[in-house]
């Protein structure tokens, strides 16, 4: 017996349990292409007012399809230079909107910069936005960032009094893992927003933000609690990684050793204080 097909709302609600909340155009866009390729398949030109005997309308030039991204070594050096020239946080906020070396960019809603105190003493760093941040344009906005709120209040901390960021700025599509090649292009962005903020307790959520910055090899479960040196360049930022809170909302057991990180992140900044 043949299954009868879907309706549009079987279809609308299949693309959005996969992940797909935009759609960028109607027909597939080839962004390997090399920006010289011929257009084909372009809608035949109208008849002509000789062969109808009445005007016709000018027709339209064919559109191109937008330029592919860079290579990614050639994204991650024009990265590094883009980061290292600005001078503050705003700066290179504006840098991110105009930068166009990762494919992200175009997928995303908009840029996920930053959210909390630039003066801050303590900053945190995730690994790319969700939903939720692509729709706010914020980091941990969503149920992960309602939990990193909670975990805050536990030890006295807010958003007035903490400075949050990610290492990518873009969401991926459908809330996938970023590949270590869109992880190393937006990585000099993050380090230069951690030398612009200069905190003296540095926070990475999860594995791929404690590999990322901090180069750790091993899994959380064997970084996570230890505390590192974080080289600026300038001074030394002492550094922690622990479980990223969506983990934790996964895998709630964890909790009581994320508990551990956040009262030795507490007595390092009452420590720092005192000092």
């Amino acid at each position: 017996m043949i299954e009868p097909s879907p309706t549009v709302e079987q279809l609308l609600r299949f693309y959005i349990d996969a992940g797909v909340d935009a759609v960028l155009t109607e027909q597939p866009i080839n962004r390997l292409a090399p920006e010289s390729a011929p257009v084909t398949d372009a809608p035949a030109a109208p008849p002509s007012v000789v062969e109808t005997g009445r005007p016709t309308t000018a027709p339209q030039a064919p559109a191109t399809a937008p330029l592919a991204p860079p290579a990614p070594d050639v994204a991650a050096m024009a990265a590094r230079e883009a980061a290292s020239s600005a001078q503050t946080l705003e700066e290179l906020r504006e840098l991110l909107n105009i930068f166009d070396g990762c494919a992200l960019k175009a997928t995303a809603t908009q840029l996920v910069f930053s959210r909390g105190n630039p003066q801050a003493k303590i900053m945190f760093v995730g690994e790319a936005p969700g939903r939720d941040e692509d729709l706010a344009g914020e980091p941990f906005v969503g149920r992960s960032g309602k939990l990193l709120d909670l975990m805050l209040a536990s030890i006295g901390l807010d958003n007035s009094s903490v400075y949050i960021a990610n290492i990518i700025p873009w969401r991926p599509p459908g809330n996938r893992t970023p590949t270590p090649q869109e992880t190393q292009i937006c990585l000099p962005f993050v380090r230069r927003q951690i030398e612009l903020v200069n905190p003296d307790v540095l926070v990475c959520l999860g594995n791929p933000s404690s590999q990322g910055i901090l180069g750790t090899k091993e899994g959380i479960m064997r970084t996570r609690g230890r505390w590192m040196d974080y080289d600026t360049g300038t001074r030394t930022i002492r550094a922690m990684a622990t479980f990223h809170p969506a983990y934790l909302l996964r895998s709630p057991a964890y909790k009581r050793l994320a508990w551990q990180d956040f009262r030795a992140i507490r007595k390092a900044l009452t420590a720092g204080m005192t000092s």
